[in-house]
């Protein structure tokens, strides 16, 4: 029977009796009607997995009994930053759980020419932590030790002059793109930049220029922005990650 787990964001060491957060009690208790003695495994970002076991419950609350760590390998060889375009609703949650699930290394939410979405300082906050919750549950459903990291909203001029260094290779999703993924360059580390619902303006297309990014299509059909950097991570872990 496969084991829930859990991530708390808290020190975890073997031996330890640790009071779980609200949230992760009432999940354990409530949705999945787990009771004393039963095995879970928590998890915070540092890579391990900590097998533990229900040792008291309340309404609200839960204790565990920390029983042992263990070194998690399941992050990709391939380390990519998606750079999505702000999606309207609930696109933003479903790009970011599925990158999450495919092993992307790191999400930066960009804003080009054509977003619709506009997010003032205290709204770019709330959604931040929000996305970062997105993340973890779905690092708690495919196995991941290390939570991706999710950065703060950003220009996508911005983002370019922060992504620029030697190795790193810049793509820009574009169906009429001179790249595919048979002939890409060589690279250590890269940044796929995906557009808004509608798409990467010429001026966008300019600053990725400027930057030095590289355009790749995907085949002869246009694929909507929520579709598309999810299609390119696999096709990507397929062809040079950790799905050969």
């Amino acid at each position: 029977m496969r084991i829930t787990r859990c991530h708390i964001e808290s020190e975890l060491v073997a031996g330890q009796t640790l009071a779980l957060p609200e949230s992760a009690a009432t999940h354990l208790i409530r949705v999945l009607r787990l009771g004393v003695g039963d095995a879970v495994i928590l998890f915070n970002g540092d890579g391990c997995d900590y097998s533990a076991r229900i040792s008291s419950l309340g309404k609200r609350t839960a204790e565990v009994q920390v029983e042992t760590r263990v070194e998690v390998a399941r992050e990709s060889p391939l380390q990519v930053t998606l750079a999505q375009a702000l999606a309207r609703g609930e696109k933003m949650d479903w790009v970011l759980q599925k990158a999450t699930e495919l092993g992307v290394s790191r999400i930066a939410p960009v804003v080009t020419e054509r977003t619709e979405v506009k997010l003032d300082a205290d709204r770019a906050d709330r959604r931040l932590q929000h996305w970062r919750g997105v993340a973890a549950s779905a690092c708690e459903q495919c196995g991941r030790a290390r939570l991706p990291q999710i950065e703060e909203p950003l220009a996508l001029h911005s983002f370019l002059a922060k992504a620029k260094a030697p190795g790193h290779l810049i793509l820009a999703l574009d169906p009429d793109g001179e790249h595919s993924l048979s002939s890409l360059p060589a690279f250590d580390s890269l940044s796929l930049v995906i557009g808004p619902e509608g798409g990467l303006s010429p001026r966008d297309l300019d600053q990725l220029r400027a930057a030095g990014a590289h355009g790749l299509r995907l085949g002869p059909r246009i694929l909507r922005t929520e579709t598309a950097g999810i299609a390119a991570l696999a096709a990507l872990q397929a062809q040079c990650g950790d799905w050969r």
